[in-house]
């Protein structure tokens, strides 16, 4: 019997993957969370039917999540994730060991429990000495916060159900506050091209703009997410993600990097004409 796990984009348009097994199921207070074997992409999950992480293209999106703003500031010590319970996103700041604390702050405890069985090659530095995890509410977690993290970093789920919170005016002011002087937010921006998507990159870059003195936004290509073309936000105090990119100091540190790369730095942030023009509606 042949197996294929599908993902609607829109009414009229799917995403297909054929299955070899179907590994795990579990319903949380919080959603549904779905481990898969495939030919073609490895092991990968989702959280209520959408595809979160597999093991062929994962690294696309956590090099581009991390070393973005890491490139900007290399002297980064203190990182607050907000979500992000593969751990992946983790996994490539331990590589800084320059950083000082990790405070991953993940509202779902079995995510984070379930990638350490089943998707080691993201959760493997979950364990770093650095890295404390919170098992509650993220908005809740920031809101008493002022001047404690060089670097936030929303690694949340689309914003529906458990991530609807993370893309509201009241959460972006609290990681302003929560930020130092020259802190970074950087934020899941969604994608310009199907309607749904489009709307919610819209209101969030609005929001942004409100609130962070620099706010820009760039493009990375994930295959196995909607359209594959998907953003990030870039917000700041004070540091703007081109002017003050320390190119030769990241370059210096000797990562080894399958995606992210200073050319790539600087090109991310040039985006396609009609991006521009439904970031600049008001």
């Amino acid at each position: 019997m042949k197996l294929w796990f599908d993902e609607l984009y829109t009414e009229n348009t799917k995403f297909s993957i054929k299955v070899d097994e179907h590994i795990y199921t579990e319903r949380t207070p919080f959603q549904r969370i779905d481990f898969f074997k495939s030919y073609d992409y490895g092991m990968f999950f989702t959280l209520d039917g959408y595809m979160m992480v597999n093991e062929k293209d994962e690294f696309i999106y956590h090099d581009m999540i991390t070393h973005v703003p890491m490139a900007v500031n290399p002297d980064i010590k203190r990182v607050l994730v907000i979500g992000g319970g593969d751990g992946g996103t983790v996994r490539e700041l331990t590589r800084y060991e320059t950083i000082e604390s990790i405070d991953l702050v993940e509202i779902d405890e079995r995510v984070v429990r379930l990638c350490q069985k089943y998707l080691p090659i993201t959760s493997s530095k979950l364990e770093d000495e650095r890295v404390k995890m919170h098992f509650e509410d993220g908005i809740r977690f920031i809101s008493d916060k002022e001047n404690v993290y060089d670097l936030i970093i929303v690694d949340s789920t689309d914003p529906i159900g458990p991530g609807e919170g993370l893309f509201t005016l009241d959460f972006y002011k609290n990681c302003h506050k929560a930020l130092s002087e020259n802190g970074i937010l950087i934020n899941q921006h969604e994608s310009p091209y199907y309607e749904r998507d489009a709307k919610e990159m819209k209101r969030a870059h609005k929001k942004l703009r409100e609130i962070f003195e620099i706010c820009k936004v760039y493009q990375y290509h994930m295959p196995t997410y909607a359209s594959g073309h998907w953003l990030f936000g870039f917000a700041s105090k004070s540091l703007d993600p081109i002017k003050d990119h320390k190119k030769d100091q990241w370059e210096a540190l000797g990562l080894k990097t399958k995606y992210y790369n200073s050319n790539i730095h600087k090109g991310a942030f040039a985006l396609p004409t009609y991006v521009i023009e439904m970031l600049n509606e008001k």
